[in-house]
């Protein structure tokens, strides 16, 4: 049972990409791509050479390949509903978190290594962001664990498996704080509308775009699929820290791919009635969403 989460992520990332874009579509009066689009435009993208500058060196290469294993380990740590997560251990709440920033540190390293000033000027963006963002995503997790297991250095499944209706009952307040941030998270460390624009074209405006445009080929599929990846790994802490578990696999994982659905219609939703914030303004949103985890941090130790 434990592997079907990370069989589910694997297969099913893409598809969340699809599913932005047709919501996209569909509110702005247009019939879209497919579903499966993004599935297409790997599968071509695989079937293509790479292209590599004289002046970069192996960490260009590498760049990709790390960042995808680095997700894909993230992965095996991530449960959903019921189903725990292939690989699960007291502390791999920090470990997930530093995988990620692993995956990050290498995407940016390669991008620097071009010597392109748009690439180090995404990297720079990035790196900024990421740095606050990511006391939000630790602050919140710890909130979580200490509320429903009584300390934070605990397992990402002992989590989702204490976020049920009772603790929803009692501690509704914290978990919607946490719950917010985590949103707030979730678009910033995908790039995503209002902190990015994952469509732009605009090298002075791009974040992570900007920094894979000398990528190609079967590279530029692992940098696309390992952003998949990473997109359906943030969701579904959201979706786990969002929908109470009761315990019944039967019941649970469906419940939790509708919840994936629901966060992938949202992004949709918030890319068609939001636009893109100003620098400044993204960082005073990623402050906030610290500052709501840990003021829930805050009210547990107090409570």
């Amino acid at each position: 049972m434990s592997i079907i989460p990370l069989i589910l992520t694997v297969t099913l990332a893409p598809l969340m990409l699809g599913v932005i874009n047709r919501t996209k579509a569909v509110i702005g009066g247009r019939q879209g791509q497919p579903l499966a689009q993004p599935y297409y435009n790997l599968w071509k993208l695989l079937g293509k050479g790479a292209v590599y500058s004289h002046t970069a060196s192996w960490v260009f290469r590498a760049g990709p390949i790390v960042t995808l294993a680095s997700v894909l380990v993230a992965a095996a740590l991530m449960p959903l509903g019921s189903c725990p997560s292939l690989v699960s251990f007291s502390g791999d709440l920090v470990l997930f978190a530093y995988l990620l920033g692993l995956g990050r540190f290498f995407t940016v390293t390669a991008a620097m290594d071009t010597g392109s000033a748009f690439e180090g000027m995404g990297g720079s963006r990035e790196v900024f962001f990421s740095t606050l963002a990511e006391p939000a995503l630790l602050l919140g997790l710890a909130a979580v664990a200490k509320k429903a297991i009584g300390t934070p250095l605990v397992s990402l499944t002992e989590i989702h498996a204490h976020v049920t209706a009772s603790l929803w009952a009692h501690s509704g307040l914290i978990l919607v704080f946490v719950a917010v941030a985590f949103v707030i998270v979730f678009l910033a460390e995908n790039s995503r509308i209002p902190v990015d624009d994952p469509n732009t074209h605009l090298e002075l405006t791009m974040i992570h775009e900007v920094m894979v445009l000398d990528h190609s080929g079967p590279d530029f599929a692992f940098i696309l699929y390992g952003a998949a990846l990473k997109l359906w790994v943030l969701a579904a802490l959201i979706v786990g820290m969002v929908i109470p578990n009761t315990g019944y696999f039967i019941v649970d994982l469906p419940i939790s791919l509708v919840g994936m659905l629901a966060v992938s219609v949202m992004v949709g939703v918030i890319e068609s009635v939001m636009a893109r914030l100003r620098l400044l303004r993204v960082s005073q949103l990623l402050v906030s969403a610290t500052a709501m985890t840990a003021l829930a941090l805050v009210l547990e130790y107090r409570g």
